[in-house]
């Protein structure tokens, strides 16, 4: 007992409150619903376990479940690891160029970003997601790409097992005739019988779980892809969005320079090796990065206080002329919009025709900005 409290620590068990929001119940529920229906659709009605091709296919279930519970949690409670508070470079001239964080008291290190929802600067931020309840960062982007592949292969599977067993019960239960063809859900032609019939309550839920199935393999399918490419280039989401200010405010000003992103290596294999090694820890300490041949050491951040000194310039100002109630999906601004919401916590902003808004950047229908009001911002995400 006193090795197994010395594990679990007080402030560890503070982190199980991060179980407690929208984000982790729908995945777990999902993750739970899909499982359990394939176990129980395996073991009663379509491949019995004391057949080899049965047994596999059980525990082939199991390891999918075990795999992905292991690199969700490890993503949701190992965290993306945070810039200490108080920390600063070793090179006191170092301070030059890099922001400071008032909150954390400070200086973000390089790729580091403060993470309003956190309330920390995380080290080599991605993204604040709301599925894990975490930032995705240096510490636990292994594990949550990890999770994001583990999870449509294992949806692959069940789907197939779903398919297979309604196909198996229904054939079972089919009776032609010259002009009708009937399906008798009450009782099944098979020998020996399962140990729970197979009826409607059983078809539905099974019919059910192939539609999660389904539909989270295309969803984290695709957030797999987007990981994946920008791991192969060694970038973040936030890294990829400010290359491509930099590049616009080269345009823009018809500058005489080229940004050259400092942290792809020029291989993609060595790109991959930063965040994935055998012994599940990402290279480096999540404070100093290698950089390519001829960039400067803080290059990135150095880009990031030019487009901060010009963030007021290069803003657009926008004037409201149709109210926005500030719903996550609203239904009333056109299919389009609400399809295409993003998936951020971020708050959206409340706004009414005539007030003036500060847009830093933008989607298709979906601006990031500013609401001004009596020479304040209030900070969010509006409707375009």
């Amino acid at each position: 007992m006193g090795t197994f409290c010395s594990v679990i620590k007080f402030e560890n068990l503070q982190e199980l409150k991060r179980l407690c929001h929208w984000g982790p119940i729908i995945a777990l529920g999902v993750i739970a619903v899909c499982s359990t229906v394939a176990m129980i659709d395996s073991v009663l009605w379509y491949w019995p376990l004391h057949t080899t091709g049965g047994s596999v296919n059980f525990i082939m279930l199991i390891n999918w479940t075990v795999m992905i519970l292991y690199n969700y949690f490890n993503a949701m409670f190992v965290g993306p690891g945070f810039v200490p508070l108080r920390w600063k470079p070793e090179i006191s001239q170092d301070t030059m160029y890099l922001q400071y964080c008032k909150v954390c008291q400070a200086y973000k290190a390089p790729r580091s970003h403060h993470c309003r929802k956190c309330n920390r600067c995380v080290m080599k931020m991605d993204h604040h997601c709301p599925w894990i309840n975490n930032c995705c960062g240096y510490q636990n982007h292994a594990s949550f790409t990890l999770f994001l592949l583990l999870a449509p292969l294992g949806c692959i599977h069940a789907a197939f097992i779903f398919v297979m067993t309604m196909y198996t019960q229904l054939y079972n239960r089919l009776s032609f005739g010259w002009n009708t063809v009937k399906i008798d859900m009450s009782a099944a032609r098979r020998d020996p019988l399962p140990v729970v019939p197979f009826g409607l309550a059983a078809f539905a839920t099974t019919l059910f779980a192939l539609g999660l199935a389904l539909g989270t393999t295309i969803a984290v399918g695709m957030l797999f892809f987007i990981q994946m490419k920008i791991i192969l280039r060694n970038k973040t989401s936030i890294e990829s969005w400010i290359e491509e200010k930099a590049k616009d405010r080269i345009q823009y000003y018809q500058l005489d320079e080229v940004f050259v992103f400092p942290y792809d290596m020029g291989s993609r294999w060595r790109n991959f090796k930063q965040v994935f090694t055998w012994s599940g820890v990402p290279e480096g300490d999540g404070l100093e990065w290698p950089v390519r041949e001829g960039c400067h050491p803080y290059s990135l951040t150095i880009e990031q206080l030019k487009q901060k000194a010009d963030k007021r310039v290069r803003s657009v100002r926008y004037k409201v002329i149709e109210d926005y109630s500030g719903a996550c999906c609203p239904l009333n601004k056109g299919i389009k919009t609400f399809f295409t919401s993003p998936c951020t916590e971020e708050p959206r902003i409340r706004l009414q025709k005539g007030e003036f808004i500060l847009a830093t950047r933008g989607l298709r229908y979906w601006l990031y900005g500013d609401k001004i009001l009596d020479d304040s911002f209030i900070e969010g995400l509006l409707v375009e």
